[in-house]
């Protein structure tokens, strides 16, 4: 865990160094949990918001996208249960004065529960080689089947708890497993309590007639309230989606983990419109299919699990996390949510407007069950950087950083550099970027020896670079050196825009899920 650690801490290191992520404020010492995107930043968190957005819109016909506002009525989120139900479970340790959420609390000591398996799983493989029967030793190891039978005594406990929302048992758990502050390392634990994480101002203009409007906690409502726009102005036909990117806010006590927690942040959400009836089956599909998205980028496949939940949203009648397995434990990236017809019949009933839809096939009206498929675009941006991110031992005892992104998200697909800078290489590099500049993210750089040049890229995680020398101006050929393997070739300058496209264009990635 140590180690994870230091991993995470220079990941986290990197980022800064290389233009990807700021502390927000950072010259008044920073505003927590906040967070700003530097100029590499922007551009991978773009490129994945692009491959989210391009999967979703073109590669569905009865999907499209809309952009609502961040400022909503405020009798919304009365509908929607925020204003009455949208809390954590919070839990202070005396001794620390650090706060924490007494259902995190629990799920990371059920975690070491299961790290504690898979050990003596991995043991016992070690030990026996390929006559390891694993699914006989998980059934008949003495020790393995205590554990198990542990895990499964605690989540189910937990998870009543949770249903029932039970604060006392809650932190009666916490006691019972002497589960300790990982500041003080006491269990001196004060009650459970509920946080709404909801943060509200005022709209108007004078202060007696200002009404008090929230910052909307997820995109989703807005959706929701303009489902019938869409579907009449588009012609929508049951079943259809309608996809948004946008920014959502919560009042977080527990931010942590750098980018992965934070008060404001990004959500990429889809919201798929179906018959009643029909909702448990499309919630299987969405369910295969955001995971066949997460993995087309080929970031490791063993590194994805669902994660079904223990306790469903007051909307949910069934509800999957795809996790993601970053240096501090799985964590989840998504969320796929059958939310049935809840948040429909909740608006129609606190607008007093007819909102359901009329079905043709059917002839008849009624309420569409939803699935919601909603994805972290800051939780993303994590998992790609720290799957992406190795320190290399290189041949001869030289060492690099290097970002191995998925080429289609990287921020600079290619740079152009001039061996010298002189004896017109300059003017030919210039030349090549002008030419590429269109099609793909290129840099010109010309500072430094061209092995310092290389590590730089390398660190950003730009696929290729271009090498510009005195035979060039002979035959219009360059060295083109790929970021992973390292191999240098030499091409043809009329070449390069093919080559490159083949490995950094999106359809590369679209065409896996078409």
């Amino acid at each position: 865990m140590a180690q994870q650690d230091d991993v995470f801490k220079k990941i986290v290191s990197h980022a800064k160094e290389y233009g990807f992520v700021f502390q927000s404020s950072e010259i008044y010492d920073g505003l927590a949990a906040v967070y700003d995107y530097g100029q590499n930043g922007v551009e991978l968190k773009n490129n994945i918001k692009r491959y989210w957005w391009e999967a979703m819109t073109l590669l569905h016909e009865n999907i499209v996208g809309i952009d609502s506002a961040i400022f909503m009525h405020p009798t919304i989120w009365k509908a929607s249960g925020h204003v009455d139900a949208f809390n954590d479970p919070l839990i202070d340790n005396r001794d620390s004065k650090k706060r924490y959420r007494a259902d995190v609390l629990i799920e990371e000591e059920l975690a070491k529960i299961d790290d504690k398996i898979e050990k003596d799983v991995a043991k016992a493989a070690k030990r026996f080689g390929d006559s390891f029967d694993e699914t006989l030793f998980r059934q008949t190891n003495p020790r393995v089947v205590e554990r198990v039978k542990e895990r499964d005594e605690l989540h189910e406990r937990f998870a009543k708890a949770m249903n029932d929302n039970n604060l006392d048992e809650l932190r009666q758990i916490i006691i019972d497993r002497e589960i300790v502050c990982p500041v003080s390392g006491t269990k001196n634990w004060t009650e459970v309590r509920q946080f709404n994480l909801m943060f509200r101002t005022e709209m108007g203009s004078t202060a007696d007639g200002a009404m008090t409007v929230y910052l909307r906690p997820e995109t989703a409502q807005g959706i929701f309230v303009n489902y019938l726009n869409v579907q009449k102005t588009g012609r929508m036909r049951i079943p259809f989606g309608i996809a948004q990117i946008g920014k959502a806010f919560r009042n977080e006590i527990i931010a942590r983990q750098f980018i992965f927690r934070m008060r404001e942040f990004e959500q990429m959400e889809m919201q798929f419109f179906v018959r009643p009836g029909e909702e448990l089956k499309w919630f299987e599909y969405w369910k295969e299919w955001r995971l066949r998205w997460h993995k087309a980028l080929g970031m490791g496949d063993r590194k994805y699990r669902y994660h079904d939940h223990d306790k469903l949203a007051h909307y949910a009648n069934a509800a999957t996390d795809i996790e993601f397995e970053m240096p501090f434990g799985f964590k989840e990236v998504e969320g796929i949510h059958s939310r049935t017809n809840f948040d429909l019949s909740q608006h129609e009933k606190f607008s007093g407007k007819n909102i359901k839809y009329f079905d043709p096939e059917l002839n008849e009206n009624y309420t569409p069950y939803v699935i919601e498929t909603s994805i972290g675009v800051d939780r993303m941006f994590l998992s790609v950087l720290c799957s992406s991110y190795e320190e290399q031992k290189l041949e001869g005892g030289d060492t690099r950083v290097v970002l191995h992104l998925p080429a289609p998200l990287a921020p600079v697909k290619c740079a152009v550099m001039p061996l010298v800078k002189k004896d017109g290489l300059p003017e030919k590099a210039r030349a090549i970027v002008d030419d590429l500049k269109f099609d793909f993210s290129t840099r010109y750089d010309e500072k430094d020896s061209i092995g310092k040049r290389y590590r730089r890229q390398d660190a950003i995680g730009t696929p290729f670079c271009i090498t510009v020398d005195h035979q060039t101006l002979e035959d219009n050929t360059v060295t083109l050196r790929e970021r992973d393997s390292m191999e240098q070739t030499r091409v043809n300058v009329d070449d390069l825009h093919r080559l490159i496209h083949d490995r950094v264009s999106l359809n590369s990635l679209l065409r896996k899920l078409a």
